[in-house]
């Protein structure tokens, strides 16, 4: 039996006779066409609560076909645009053979009103095309089930299981990464799988297996080998292969079986491995995990009272462009061999690449305190030497009461950190200082009324932007924009919120994607007039990780780019590299996906990790903003050095650079001469309401 046909079609014009011919003529290929007509932003709004199947805009009294995109993707929705001609889209709406300047499967812009075989066909190709989208995001997110759950399998496996893409690792679980003595799957991120065989003929051998596989040769799918770990040790295995998925691309799955002679040597590795840091000898990750546990269960019935102390490492960036990873490792180590010595009582973790924690038990908030300024002043004084520089780094410490009343370990530690996000929020970037997490200053009222504050400014346009343009010193021109957020608060000072005053609380009520998408539909609505008296200008919007890993970010910015004209370059989004490196493979496919839709990539806080040139180079951003801890002293000779050698590894793979916070003449004159494309800061030019472009 044949499924009817039925077109829900939604005209914006002020001609609703020319809507009705549209209908009759589209008769003709439907069994049904329901119509929807309308003339205003109001009643637009009301109509887009049912669903649509297409929407054509002709003219309406308050609104533009720019207004009318934007619209639709602040409602997140997936519906088609045809875009008849207009007084707004006389010159940028058709190209120079007087064809429409956008056609594809989402939008035509823009077709002549009187051509009306030219508009029918328009509708039912956007139609046919939704349809096929809808049946696709059902397939979608069938195979998204099923990769999920094999996934979680996975993942939990005690079989050690890979997956490689063109040979290159991009996930292990730990099964696996316990095999081959590695810490956290950012260890194994990017490296090639033939680096863990052991060499000989097996390399040569495992190159030709792997090339057959991905052919589509399955006949062999299995493979002996002498597989070596990093410290240099070997054992015998077996290694299967399938073709499996990860984030919905195709991927190369790797399944390792150890010869069981080694069973014992193995389990003995995993023991060590598990709470044990190989760099620094500490307790690693895992490690302090368990013990926390532990004592938290303890502090719950009432047996102890404990503290969690977070030290984060200020500047292991700098030391890494500086002095590479031996000076990293040097001060990692010599850092550890204190913090050990300082809490003899405690027990101290490498949490992560620049970051250790201290559990103590017995003291009360004061004598956290007192212990966490202690340290911090310590690993200040430090005077590290290697090949006859010397090392001086600083700490940003977060502190943590526990008590019976504490909430749940994980809750815990996510304090300890946002306590380290509030030291660099009050620092500017700078760090060496200390902060006690106070759950009553985050009490539940204040974030559920800043909460709907939020939620009312999504709603009802209440954020403001701002734009900070940015020099480009290879076209001696400012036309390009950096996009900042404010949100203004009803009280009689007349307060302004920036994003670091919001954002936790934001995070907490998963508005962050909301926020996104208002900035993003809003300054692009700001680019598209400005566009019309100087088509060259462009934007840099920061977005945060909601956006980072939504999948549907390159749909939206694809609709806005066309909307304002198509032009590749327009929009430019960047991400903080901290939000980049906690989701490196999701960053990579992300990027690739917004290259694809002719936006642009660009990475904020650069160079705050010791692998940040590393990372750089697997996501081949278009741009990075460098962090602010590289501006100050900049003109010192070994500060100075340290920025050019960060800027002359970065600019080798392509990447622009981009020196920010340049607020005097000095700092200008430095900033100028040292290989980065864009310059930025107060001593340009301080934040404006408009783009003033020059």
């Amino acid at each position: 039996m044949r499924t009817k046909s039925i077109l829900n079609l939604l005209v914006i014009d002020d001609d609703q006779i020319y809507a009705e011919r549209l209908v009759k003529l589209l008769s003709a290929y439907y069994d049904d066409v329901n119509l929807g007509f309308l003339d205003d932003k109001e009643k637009l709004l009301k109509s887009l609560r049912h669903q649509w199947d297409v929407l054509v805009f002709g003219r309406a009294y308050d609104l533009s076909f720019t207004d009318v995109v934007g619209i639709v993707q602040e409602q997140g929705l997936d519906l088609p645009l045809v875009g008849l001609m207009s007084d707004e889209m006389a010159t940028t709406g058709r190209n120079d053979e007087g064809m429409p300047a956008v056609i594809d499967g989402t939008m035509v812009k823009a077709l002549l009103a009187e051509k009306e075989t030219q508009v029918v066909m328009a509708i039912c190709l956007q139609h046919a095309n939704l349809q096929s989208r809808r049946q696709l995001n059902t397939l979608r997110h069938v195979l998204s089930e099923a990769e999920l759950r094999a996934n979680i399998l996975i993942k939990n496996s005690k079989s050690a299981v890979a997956y490689i893409d063109e040979g290159i690792h991009v996930f292990a679980n730990d099964s696996y990464l316990k095999l081959f003595n590695f810490e956290t799957m950012d260890d194994i991120i990017g490296l090639p799988v033939i680096d863990l065989i052991a060499g000989g003929d097996d390399i040569k051998d495992f190159k030709q297996f792997l090339r057959q596989f991905d052919k589509g040769d399955r006949e062999q799918v299995e493979f002996n080998f002498a597989s070596q770990r990093m410290d240099g040790s070997t054992f015998k295995a077996k290694l299967q292969l399938a073709a499996a998925t990860l984030n919905g691309e195709p991927v190369t799955q790797i399944f390792i079986l150890q010869n069981s002679n080694n069973s014992a040597e193995v389990a003995k590795r995993f023991a060590i491995a598990e709470s044990k840091d190989s760099l620094t000898g500490l307790n690693n990750r895992r490690g302090f995990e368990e013990r926390f546990e532990v004592l938290y269960q303890l502090v719950l019935q009432d047996k102890v009272s404990a503290g969690l102390l977070y030290i984060h490492l200020d500047n292991i960036g700098k030391i890494s462009s500086s002095l590479g990873l031996q000076g990293v490792d040097i001060t990692l180590k010599q850092v550890a061999y204190m913090l050990d010595k300082a809490v003899p009582n405690g027990y101290v973790s490498r949490f992560s690449d620049a970051a250790f924690t201290v559990l103590v038990e017995g003291l009360k908030v004061q004598a956290l305190e007192a212990l966490a300024e202690s340290i911090r002043q310590r690993i200040g004084d430090m005077l590290i030497e290697m090949d006859k520089r010397t090392i001086h780094t600083t700490a940003s410490i977060g502190i943590v009461n526990i008590d019976s009343h504490a909430a749940e370990p994980k809750v815990l530690l996510d304090r300890a950190i946002d306590a380290i996000r509030h030291i660099r929020i009050e620092t500017a970037d700078q760090g060496n200082a200390s902060h006690l997490y106070i759950p009553g200053q985050h009490a539940d009222s204040d974030d559920t009324a800043l909460a709907e504050h939020l939620a009312n400014a999504i709603t009802q346009n209440r954020f403001e932007l701002l734009f900070q343009p940015i020099y480009d010193i290879n076209h001696d021109r400012s036309n390009f924009f950096e996009v900042y957020l404010r949100l203004p608060l009803a009280d009689a000072e007349n307060t302004v919120l920036n994003p670091t005053q919001f954002m936790a609380v934001a995070k907490t009520h998963k508005l962050r994607k909301k926020i996104d998408r208002w900035v993003l539909v809003n300054a692009c609505k700001k680019l598209n007039d400005v566009r019309k008296t100087h088509p060259e200008a462009r934007i840099l919007v920061q977005l945060t990780s909601a956006s980072l890993v939504d999948n549907k970010l390159p749909n939206v910015v694809s609709q806005l780019i066309k909307a304002v004209g198509g032009v590749s370059g327009a929009l430019m989004l960047q991400f903080n590299e901290q939000d980049v490196v906690n989701h490196l493979t999701v960053a990579k496919s992300q990027f690739a996906a917004l290259s694809q839709v002719n936006c642009q990539t660009g990475i904020r806080n650069f160079g705050t990790f010791a692998k940040s040139i590393e990372s750089a180079n697997f996501l081949q951003p278009n741009m990075v903003r460098l962090a602010r801890s590289y501006m100050q002293d900049i003109n010192k000779a070994d500060n100075l050095e340290t920025i050019k050698s960060l800027i002359i590894r970065t600019n080798k793979l392509n990447i622009d650079v981009l020196i920010p916070y340049i607020e005097e003449a000095a700092t200008m004159s430095v900033a100028w001469s040292i290989g980065a494309r864009y310059l930025q800061g107060y001593y340009l030019e301080e934040l404006s309401d408009t783009m003033n472009v020059v």
